[in-house]
């Protein structure tokens, strides 16, 4: 191959261009700080609060509740602090209750989250006192929504847990684990970052969802968490008071108008992007394994996200399996991109049973909306062959 053939895109995707020409009038013409008060600020508040209605109606929510941040991680760290803060600050003293049952502020999730979710629980807990219940989850990274609600007791303030695996691509479900939630008046947050696009949105009843723009065709640097108005919110930023106090500093408004145009531009092809990208990951999972019989698909073979294949090779280093992909012109990726450069075994995989040995040879492919022309995903898998055998070789 000539010309790279990216397939990476969970780690990050190209702007579009219908994105950069939206928001190219609010880098320029249409500078504005939208907490001024005069027209060209006016103009630019008006921007903002359209971007906020238009992705509110994408994620099912209203557009009050929507907070735009500087990216997915942020989201999940002012969901999952922000909540559990705001519920420990109400909260009986830490300590047994007089029932015998133990009252300290706890949070329920898996051992498979995204880092920002993980992360942010582990600050909790060093330094809120906050207890977490991590639910374990399958071989094929899946979370039993009756074991979360086993999980949930007096002083739970929440339920995080990841729409789609950003690693496997499995896909949770989420409105049983919701419905669960529902059952304790337990909040729940979904971090919708890779599935934003991919799957339906409007219909998970989740309390908080979390998405980033850079996985949809926005820039780097943005992203957006719904919160229901209901639920109580701790802000992480102080400063100002913008975006209804919850998280403070002036807006990118640029970035906002980008996310709306991305996230709606992605909603209205999802049906036709998912189908075609499930057929060709389909036809590229059944070429590999037939063409590397050691190969093992990793995440749940069925409820996954279309345009994800992650394998492992055992005996086989993943690392070199990647060099010798992009020799051949293929770039992708050993797992999640922001764990990049570390020795360690991917978390999920270690979660899912994988042996340490086994978790390091791990190679994934995220396909883009587009996908592979003619018989592309077949002379991807005869080129993953080849990368494996040189290995081996």
């Amino acid at each position: 191959m000539t010309t790279s053939l990216y397939l990476d895109h969970a780690a990050t995707s190209p702007v579009r261009g219908e994105v950069l020409e939206a928001m190219a009038p609010f880098l320029t013409r249409e500078f504005g700080n939208p907490s001024s008060h005069h027209t060209v600020g006016e103009s630019a508040a008006a921007a903002l609060e359209d971007a906020r209605a238009r992705v509110a109606r994408v994620l099912g929510m209203r557009a009050g509740d929507v907070v735009f941040t500087a990216g997915g991680t942020e989201a999940n760290n002012l969901a999952v602090k922000g909540i559990v803060l705001a519920a420990h600050a109400c909260s009986a003293p830490t300590g047994a209750r007089t029932d015998g049952s133990d009252a300290s502020t706890h949070v329920i999730t898996t051992p498979i989250e995204h880092e920002s979710i993980l992360e942010s629980v582990r600050y909790l807990e060093r330094f809120h006192g906050v207890v977490p219940t991590l639910v374990a989850v399958d071989h094929a990274g899946r979370v039993d929504p009756a074991e979360v609600a086993a999980a949930i007791r007096p002083g739970t303030a929440l339920i995080a847990v990841g729409h789609a695996n950003n690693e496997i691509g499995t896909i949770q479900d989420v409105a049983a684990i919701v419905a669960a939630g529902a059952q304790g008046r337990i909040p729940v947050h979904v971090d919708a970052v890779q599935s934003a696009g991919w799957l339906a949105l409007d219909g998970l009843g989740a309390d908080a969802i979390a998405i980033a723009g850079h996985k949809l065709g926005a820039p780097k640097g943005i992203g957006a968490l719904a919160v229901r108005g209901r639920v109580p919110l701790e802000p992480l930023v102080h400063g100002g008071g913008q975006e209804r106090g919850r998280r403070s500093g002036t807006e990118n408004v640029a970035g906002a108008v980008a996310l709306a145009t991305a996230l709606e531009l992605a909603e209205a092809e999802r049906a036709e992007a998912a189908s075609r990208a499930g057929a060709q990951s389909a036809r590229f999972i059944a070429g590999v394994l037939d063409a590397v019989p050691s190969a093992r698909l990793t995440g749940d073979p069925v409820r996954r996200l279309p345009a994800t294949a992650s394998f492992v090779f055992p005996e086989v280093s993943g690392e070199a399996v990647l060099l010798e992909l992009e020799r051949r012109g293929v770039v992708s990726s050993s797992g999640s991109a922001c764990a990049a450069g570390s020795d360690e075994p991917s978390h999920v995989l270690l979660a899912c049973g994988f042996a340490p040995a086994v978790a390091q040879t791990s190679v994934r492919f995220t396909f883009g909306r587009t996908g592979l022309a003619g018989d592309g995903p077949e002379r991807l898998a005869a080129l993953v062959a080849d990368a494996v055998a040189a290995v081996r070789a």
